[in-house]
């Protein structure tokens, strides 16, 4: 998928494969007697938190559960002029969120040039961020030091050699420099595996290696663990690729309104399930578009409720909290900008693709923050930290941090009611007082939510 900025030379790089096995056909719906049963438990809809229950809470005390959070990339508050910086540590820690880092590339420089020989300095840096404003501090351990794929003791920041993964003979250094990593940091206490099977496409077999990758998780796993006992580790983080209804090669039962997940990435989920060493959560990836085309189905809007399908199919394979390490909604043109949606409409559909993950209780989300060095930033959290004046909030900051407070993991959603002519375009989701409501039509309408009579702006998100 065409969304990540990369190392301090790369700024985006892609983790869309192509290939799978053989078609699997989608399973029968379920009767409907089976899903009032699970009302109580699950939400597959908007109309069904009109008329239905929250979603089950999340466990009394489970670390894993850390909630809505953001995503550090190539150009961050760390990075920049120092007002600038300053005032954006403290957007920031206004409303404290979990936040991940990646530990080699999105701003922070190969951790391990030669065998033995380690650079943490820009990885310190990030951390140190994170403690100062966070609440919850992640690592994502990607990507590979050159000299475990292959290359030599030289950097090379390419997209190529940046995705690439360890040779299999090099998965115990690889594994060896995240427990140092895990030693390093002891207050750290949640750690990704890896990032979206980069390197791990067998071309060959059409399919992904998870194998692999399963075997380098468990390696990592372990060594995590070895150095921090309390430290939470999950994976597989694999891409929840999709294609329109009837049209992909790849089908799966993972399917809705808004197509079907690619076959590849349910057996490259369900491999890893069975055979993983351990797990503390599931992570995945994905977008509320197709594959091909990057088309929404049946519109952006709808086709969120794929995050919701999504979410609650890994829960019941996996057992554990799911966490969305990346979630997208806009489609990128060929160079991976997402700048032709307005920045109204953009946060629109952001704020129904959370609302569908937070109907179905994912344990976590973090936004991938992309940041750039201009004023020109589409969905960025802040103003560029490179500008004399910048550092401030921006729109979609607004919305995660309020978001994040109103609706944590566990929290109990009730029936909100929408009437009107224009009430099939209003995407709502409440608890106790709170209400979101989202217009998500490019004109005026009026709708009567949860009793009030309400007029909305063009794409409008307010909140009752």
């Amino acid at each position: 998928m065409g969304r990540h900025g990369g190392g301090r030379a790369l700024q985006r790089a892609r983790g869309w494969r192509p290939g799978g096995p053989s078609r699997r056909r989608r399973i029968a719906a379920l009767l409907a007697g089976a899903l009032l049963a699970l009302a109580a438990l699950v939400t597959a809809s908007v109309e069904a938190w009109r008329s239905g229950d929250g979603p089950p809470a999340a466990p009394a005390g489970s670390a894993a559960w850390v909630g809505w959070g953001f995503t550090h990339t190539q150009y961050s508050a760390d990075l920049g002029q120092d007002d600038a910086k300053a005032t954006a540590e403290k957007t920031i820690a206004r409303v404290p969120l979990p936040q991940n880092q990646h530990i080699m590339g999105w701003g922070v420089d190969n951790p391990e040039p030669r065998p033995g020989t380690y650079n943490f300095s820009d990885l310190d840096r990030r951390v140190e961020l994170m403690r100062k404003t966070g609440t919850t501090p992640v690592l994502t351990l990607c990507c590979a030091p050159d000299w475990m794929k292959g290359g030599g003791y030289r950097t090379d920041w390419s997209q190529k050699s940046l995705e690439k993964a360890p040779d299999r003979a090099h998965y115990k250094d690889f594994a060896a420099l995240a427990g140092r990593i895990a030693k390093r940091y002891p207050d750290v206490r949640h750690f990704i595996v890896w990032n979206e099977f980069k390197g791990f496409y067998d071309d060959s077999r059409n399919r992904w290696d998870y194998e692999g990758y399963t075997e380098l998780y468990n390696l990592v796993y372990k060594a995590v663990k070895k150095q921090n006992s309390k430290a939470l580790v999950g994976g597989p983080y694999v891409v929840m690729d999709s294609e329109a209804p009837g049209t992909g090669s790849y089908d799966s039962r993972v399917s809705g309104d808004w197509g079907s997940v690619d076959q590849r990435a349910v057996d490259a989920l369900e491999y890893w399930t069975e055979h993983k060493e351990g797990a503390d959560f599931a992570v995945v990836d994905g977008a509320g578009y197709t594959r091909t085309g990057s088309r929404p189905v049946p519109d952006e809007f709808r086709a969120s409720r794929k995050f919701t399908d999504v979410t609650e199919w890994v829960r019941k394979i996996t057992g554990l909290p799911v966490w969305w390490a990346e979630w997208y909604v806009e489609p990128a043109d060929e160079s991976d900008a997402r700048k032709t949606w307005t920045e109204p409409h953009r946060v629109a559909v952001q704020a129904t693709a959370m609302m569908r993950i937070a109907e179905a209780n994912a344990a976590a989300a973090f936004y991938w923050n992309p940041e750039e060095e201009s004023a020109d930033c589409p969905g960025c959290l802040w103003r560029s930290t490179q500008l004399a004046d910048g550092g401030g909030p921006m729109p979609m900051l607004d919305l995660l941090t309020r978001f994040a407070k109103e609706f944590p993991p566990g929290t109990g959603l009730r029936r909100i009611d929408v009437g009107g002519a224009d009430a099939a375009a209003v995407q709502v989701i409440g608890a106790g007082k709170t209400v979101l409501a989202v217009n998500s039509l490019d004109r005026k309408i009026t709708a009567r939510v949860d009793g009030q009579n309400v007029d909305f702006g063009p794409y409008e998100v307010r909140w009752l």
